[in-house]
């Protein structure tokens, strides 16, 4: 007789639960497969009315998701977030949920109270993609969010962190007895999806109106002031007026949706930059956005990690980046990227002039960028995430 593993025979239902409804499929879908291999039923609590990440959700459904819909807010001073932690604990106990993994700042909130709570008492993970707290932080993040993390720390059995300062920081909390932190190498990135192109993508440079000789700038993020697209298109503004630089020659692809939308259409206007600056909103095809770029920036005051980078990496795109605590797990200046200043137009502009000047010297970073990313795959994430959740056995 077959001897079937004891989290097999155990590990029936998980929840997870996030601010933001499109967040699972953009980001753990990779969990959701490992875990249906492992058996386990699979619950997805939200709000489905927040999508800032293009997804199909009758896609979840199809795959055996079960999708509840909760009245999360991403601001912690929304009165509705009382309400999502009382609807969080409902579906915990009316579906005999055994383990919760919860994702995003109010997500580890609501999740972590309703569970502590419930009756079900479920095993508690929280993924935390970037602490709000970090070194050089407002004052205003440590009072709110490290005070809550530290004393949500005891009612959770798993806190994961995607960077190394987060992980130091969270190995200071106390936990649940028996409580443990892992660091995981970002969410894992598909590096079959995400691989170098021999050859450009000649017809959507061509839908997208990008000449042949074109030095091509994307950036993949969601549009907010955290993302800081405004210091490239500033940066494109002071190249604009420098002698000797074509701007002509240069387009800039901004990926992603956000508040932060029309301000920046508003930039790009004022600095005159209308030909070579285009907003493409959320893009389901970034491997052939990325097939066409020269160079991928990430100008982020704040990141966790940076997902979007790592799959530039992958396919082999060099990279422009501000200088924080996420960007440090993989870019390497002068090895793989050309690390600025967040808040420093001239640096930005200097490496955007450098890696469109000197091919030679692109073409170089651009050589070293798959393999300096390859610890950030699935399958190097996967065998982390298969000992959380079998951690569970061991309560």
């Amino acid at each position: 007789m077959q001897c079937i593993p004891r989290y097999l025979r155990m590990m029936k239902k998980i929840l997870f639960v996030t601010t933001i409804s499109g967040f699972l499929p953009q980001f753990e879908y990779n969990d959701v497969k490992l875990l249906k291999e492992m058996g386990c039923e699979i619950h997805y609590a939200s709000n489905f009315r927040n999508p800032i990440y293009t997804f199909d959700k009758e896609k979840l459904i199809e795959d055996g998701i079960i999708l509840h819909h909760i009245d999360i807010a991403k601001s912690p001073a929304q009165p509705k977030n009382i309400k999502a932690i009382k609807q969080v604990k409902f579906i915990i106990d009316e579906n005999d949920i055994d383990i919760v993994h919860c994702h995003n700042p109010m997500g580890g909130v609501c999740a972590r109270i309703a569970s502590r709570f419930s009756k079900r008492q479920p095993y508690v993970i929280y993924t935390a993609h970037g602490f709000h707290f970090y070194k050089g932080a407002p004052i205003k993040n440590w009072l709110l969010y490290y005070t809550a993390e530290k004393f949500l720390a005891r009612w959770t059995d798993q806190i994961i962190t995607i960077n190394r300062e987060d992980y130091d920081r969270a190995k200071t909390f106390n936990l649940k007895r028996g409580g443990k932190v892992t660091q995981i190498h970002s969410v894992g990135v598909d590096e079959n999806k995400f691989y170098p192109k021999r050859e450009k993508n000649i017809q959507l440079r061509t839908k997208l109106g990008i000449p042949e000789d074109a030095f091509v700038i994307v950036t993949a993020a969601e549009l907010n002031d955290n993302k800081n697209q405004k210091i490239v298109i500033e940066a494109l503004s002071y190249l604009k007026g420098k002698p000797g630089f074509d701007i002509e020659k240069v387009r800039y692809l901004i990926c992603g949706k956000g508040p932060n939308c029309e301000k920046l259409e508003k930039l790009v206007a004022e600095s005159e930059l209308s030909d070579c600056v285009s907003l493409l909103g959320f893009r389901t095809d970034m491997p052939d956005i990325l097939s066409i770029s020269d160079v991928f920036v990430f100008p982020s005051h704040r990141e966790g990690l940076g997902v979007a980078a790592v799959e530039a990496l992958l396919c082999g795109v060099p990279l422009i980046v501000a200088d924080n605590r996420g960007t440090r797990e993989y870019a390497i200046d002068t090895v793989n990227s050309i690390v600025c200043d967040a808040n420093s137009v001239t640096e930005f502009a200097s490496a955007i002039e450098k890696l469109m000047m000197d091919k030679e010297y692109r073409s170089l970073l651009a050589g070293r960028c798959r393999n300096s990313a390859m610890i950030f795959t699935i399958h190097e994430v996967e065998k982390t995430m298969k000992k959380v959740y079998e951690e569970w056995t061991n309560r």
